[in-house]
């Protein structure tokens, strides 16, 4: 199989751009993805589906929490895709000068968003070098973003001087994901309710 090829399609079927954010003991972060969807079609049972590497330091908490906020961002939001994406929140507070309030179950809510949904997760699958964290939306709100930011226009704009550092990122996550892929366990969910 041509990977390149693989890669080229695949990336077609990915979702808005979001901010995942959580909490644990105090310590906020945040982290940008573009592998979240909807799992509900009634209205009144909102339900999403969120994929997380376990590279990143949100994936922890919000398994060891149950719980996450995840914002869909606008077209004007590059400088937090930068701040969320770039570095690991184990270096530094990644939330420390983005404006955020706490919400009902204590994760960051980002003021500035197209729209944000605040998570208790239900059930989890291990996918080898990611967790598919499966949850209800407990809140939700919009916020005062116009534009929903997709995958293809964050690549079509982003900023010359981020290429390189965001190839490298993704070469690195790529390769680290490779060798995990088949590692896949089953997971039994607790259902941790705070």
């Amino acid at each position: 199989m041509d990977s390149n090829l693989s890669y080229e399609l695949l990336r077609n079927f990915t979702t808005p751009v979001v901010a995942i954010t959580a909490e644990r003991g105090g310590k906020r972060n945040g982290m940008i993805s573009d592998a979240a969807t909807r799992a509900s079609i009634v209205p009144d049972v909102p339900r999403l589906m969120i994929l997380v590497h376990k590279f990143n330091y949100t994936h922890d908490m919000i398994f060891d929490t149950g719980r996450f906020a995840m914002h869909a961002l606008h077209r004007g939001q590059f400088d937090l895709i930068e701040r969320l994406g770039f570095e690991s929140g184990r270096d530094r507070d990644k939330l420390s000068d983005v404006p955020h309030r706490l919400g009902t179950l204590g994760c960051p809510i980002l003021e500035d968003c197209w729209a944000w949904f605040e998570c208790r997760v239900i059930n989890v699958m291990d996918t080898g070098s990611s967790t598919c964290f499966l949850a209800d939306a407990v809140d939700l709100g919009r916020g005062p973003g116009k534009e929903l930011m997709t995958p293809g226009y964050l690549r079509a704009n982003l900023p010359e001087a981020w290429r390189e550092p965001y190839l490298t990122k993704l070469a690195a996550g790529q390769a680290w994901a490779r060798e995990r892929a088949a590692d896949i366990r089953a997971v039994a969910w607790k259902g941790l309710r705070s």
